[in-house]
């Protein structure tokens, strides 16, 4: 049952990856895919406000579920890895059938590009992310499953917390044009809700920026020792 399942959602996938409209589907929903989870990891960071003894029983709990984690982190790779291709992939075709811009256009054009170009260093303070909190690179003084030192040694290192801020700031700003987009191409609102509910999903996208760069400013403030 589950194997026909899995059959069924990859012919469904393998055909809207055919059309232009079918990507830009699958690029809004492991986009919201991935906001959700964001939203479950900054939730899970937030812990280490409450001490090392919650922060690292968090993850100590996450552990004893590895089945569970695997699957979840698969999932993961399998969104973010259809939502990078589906961008490279629709950026092409644009580029292939773009006429020249003027004006508002061109203006458009520009602020796609800017969302690319953020996008991909969004995707490399990711890297950078699992890299030094996950295998311990960067890091001075990285042990193994002691999660509330690994984070704040880690970010004790000022040039490590700007890093940090820097990529909580393209989060929030990756988010507010991704939640954005994803609701006009899913057809849950039209241009003109749309628009008016942009001030809410600027909010979202900037409490979530803010809950990351927390993180990193309590420790440089001393906050967080």
């Amino acid at each position: 049952m589950q194997g026909a399942a899995t059959g069924r959602l990859t012919r469904v996938s393998a055909t809207l990856w055919r059309s232009t409209v079918g990507r830009k589907a699958l690029v809004a929903v492991s986009g919201l895919a991935l906001a959700g989870w964001v939203a479950l990891h900054l939730a899970g960071n937030l812990t280490v406000f409450s001490g090392p003894e919650t922060a690292d029983g968090y993850a100590a709990a996450l552990r004893r579920a590895p089945a569970a984690l695997w699957a979840v982190r698969l999932g993961l790779v399998v969104a973010a890895l259809v939502h990078v291709a589906g961008v490279v992939s629709l950026t092409r075709a644009d580029r292939a059938a773009r006429p020249r811009y003027q004006g508002r256009a061109r203006a458009r054009s520009l602020t796609a590009r800017g969302m690319r170009i953020g996008g991909a260093l969004l995707l490399a303070f990711v890297v950078f992310h699992v890299l030094h909190l996950t295998f311990g690179y960067f890091h001075r003084s990285f042990q193994s499953g002691e999660v509330y030192a690994n984070v704040v040694q880690g970010l004790q290192v000022p040039w490590v917390a700007t890093v940090y801020l820097g990529g909580a700031a393209l989060l929030g700003l990756h988010l507010f044009h991704g939640l954005w987009a994803a609701a006009r191409t899913l057809g849950v609102w039209p241009d003109a809700a749309a628009r008016r509910h942009r001030p809410v999903i600027a909010l979202i996208s900037a409490a979530m920026a803010l809950g990351f760069a927390s993180i990193p400013l309590a420790v440089l403030g001393g906050a967080l020792r």
